[in-house]
């Protein structure tokens, strides 16, 4: 059956697979630079797997590339105005988070925002990666809670808070509670 998760596999492999081609990388270069297996990466550009968030942003940030950015369209940019009805959205198969590209495709801005649905009790773990030291980000929760784990610090957030952060260090986003959280992520892949 071709349902919307196979759609979204069969929209990540021809992305991936363009992606490399362009940056000229082999299966093994790309698989050396992210930390991720050739075997993974040759399964996921066959859509024979579905990548988690963590493995995804691996991939994107070996490519030089944010999640948003992975998942923009490399069409000419149309409008300024991302319509609601056409933000791409993706659901991470490891714990069921929904994430909406909120930003424009194509805009020329370092800037990135996405939204997020997050389960209850879903964890994501984000590992060190010395590619995005110079990426930061807000993180504004809108419902729910959400913990945010960098290091040893705990930050717990609530309906309203905002944490900045660096992303080149590991960090968890873990929802506690037995509701959703929703929250934005805003992306600067610059300093």
């Amino acid at each position: 059956m071709d349902g919307p998760d196979s759609q979204i596999e069969n929209a990540i492999s021809e992305r991936l697979k363009s992606l490399r081609a362009r940056a000229g990388l082999t299966l093994d270069e790309l698989a050396n630079r992210s930390g991720v297996s050739r075997a993974m990466i040759s399964r996921i550009e066959r859509a024979e797997a579905s990548p988690t968030a963590a493995l995804l942003a691996r991939l994107s940030e070996a490519l030089g590339l944010s999640l948003s950015a992975f998942f923009a369209d490399d069409g000419p940019t149309t409008s300024p105005v991302s319509r609601h009805a056409d933000q791409k959205l993706w659901r991470d198969p490891h714990t069921g988070y929904v994430r909406r590209s909120v930003s424009p495709p194509g805009m020329p801005s370092r800037v990135d925002i996405v939204e997020v649905d997050f389960p209850p009790h879903a964890r994501v773990s984000f590992p060190p990666r010395e590619e995005s030291r110079i990426m930061t980000q807000h993180v504004w929760l809108f419902q729910g809670v959400l913990e945010m784990v960098i290091g040893e610090t705990i930050h717990t957030l609530h309906p309203g808070d905002c944490l900045f952060m660096d992303i080149g260090d590991a960090f968890d986003f873990h929802n506690p509670s037995d509701k959703p959280a929703r929250y934005a992520v805003i992306l600067d892949r610059g300093r």
